[in-house]
């Protein structure tokens, strides 16, 4: 569902930007005429060559792209991606595993904690408010359809750093 949603998004993306996807496996189909594919490499049976997403991450900074597209983030590579999206780089786009949108933003807090991201939480609170713009999140359905629960937008405010405008809801159990 997630990469579906990614690919699904892609096609409004301006043919005149440079856009650079890191991913563990491709999965990422752009019909796109200007996308640098990037793979995270595992390490050889010697513990050697291991290549992490945040590795990635700072090289396609350098590539001058005007997108970056990480296919999931799952560890030390938030800090890199949301740096980017605060100097320059709006429009940059990922995944991330979590029940809610709320439920997004403290997993982005706990993964720059474990990281060492090293910040008060004012000022975690408002490089996250102020690297992202919308979250969509994602549900599975009881017949295993996946299905788009919520859209919010974020708009903080010098009260409420994460401030969350609905902008779609579900009908569903929950209300």
């Amino acid at each position: 569902g997630k990469t579906t949603m990614l690919n699904l998004i892609s096609q409004y993306i301006p043919r005149t930007e440079r856009i650079l996807t890191i991913e563990d496996s491709a999965e990422l189909v752009f019909n796109h005429p200007h996308v640098v594919r990037l793979e995270t490499r595992p390490a050889n049976t010697e513990g050697k060559g291991r290549i992490s997403a945040r590795e990635l991450v700072i090289n396609a900074l350098r590539m001058r792209p005007d997108r970056v597209i990480l296919g999931e983030v799952r560890s030390n590579e938030i800090i890199e991606l949301l740096q980017a999206m605060n100097t320059g780089h709006e429009g940059s786009m990922s995944t991330i595993h979590a029940n809610s949108s709320r439920d997004a933003l403290v997993r982005i807090e706990t993964l720059l904690a474990v990281s060492g991201y090293d910040a008060s939480e004012t000022a975690i609170a408002r490089l996250i408010g102020s690297a992202l713009d919308i979250i969509i999140q994602l549900e599975r359905t009881a017949d295993g359809s996946r299905r788009v629960s919520e859209v919010v937008a974020l708009t903080p405010t010098s009260d409420d750093l994460y401030h969350m405008d609905y902008l779609y809801r579900s009908n569903d159990e929950r209300g």
